[in-house]
């Protein structure tokens, strides 16, 4: 069983959240219109799309290289609000692993937490604020959990999965506290975040290769 990802894997991976991401648009598009301006869904499929186009054309053999350049590629084709923090989060995490020539699961974890701490940084935001934050940070303490106890880069990826649905599911509890959805207050909680399902349709694309290939 392979353990780690090389720029292959990762342009087919970037494939898979493209594909979720067109699937989903409309649901995004919902989920986005009960607290923002409803364009979330376009955004994303705007950037994965971009974001695939490079990936299946490039050449880059480095993984780190080719995650920074996904992130670039987003931050040309959706520089809306969440398309220039998924960017952020893509470059930033890509430039944690410079020294992988191939991503272990402790590569995963290094990624998704630089990834992380770059959205944080650029919105201005935390956990318990109702973002993608409470998605991502659950993801990035999960894999390095996993890391930590010595699992396969397969049960990491699939353990984070998991954990990140049920994240998706928390944020329905929380007030939202930046951009229109907090306009809302308190009417915001009882309604899921969209920020934070886009975060876990990525991590979504991830475990959808691991089952595949794995």
């Amino acid at each position: 069983m392979t353990e780690g990802l090389n720029a292959e894997d990762i342009k087919s991976i970037i494939s898979h959240i493209k594909n979720i991401m067109d699937g989903q648009r409309d649901y995004l598009i919902d989920l986005d219109n009960a607290m923002g301006d409803g364009d979330l869904g376009i955004t994303m499929t705007k950037a994965f799309t971009a974001a695939n186009e490079y990936a299946q054309n490039t050449a880059e053999i480095s993984p780190s290289k080719l995650l920074m350049a996904t992130g670039m590629a987003i931050a040309k084709a959706a520089p809306s609000t969440m398309g220039t923090l998924i960017a952020t989060g893509f470059m930033k995490g890509g430039k944690a692993i410079q020294a992988a020539e191939q991503i272990g699961l402790k590569d995963l974890a290094v990624f998704f937490e630089a990834f992380t701490q770059g959205i944080m940084d650029r919105g201005k935001s935390k956990p318990g604020d109702k973002t993608i934050i409470d998605v991502l940070q659950p993801i990035t303490l999960s894999l390095h959990h996993s890391a930590k106890n010595d699992k396969s880069l397969s049960e990491g990826i699939t353990d984070a999965f998991y954990i990140s649905q049920q994240a998706v599911l928390d944020t329905i509890q929380l007030k939202a506290q930046h951009g229109r959805a907090a306009y809302y207050q308190e009417a915001s909680i009882g309604k899921q975040d969209a920020g934070s399902t886009v975060g876990m349709l990525i991590m979504k694309g991830l475990y959808q290769f691991s089952k595949s290939n794995f």
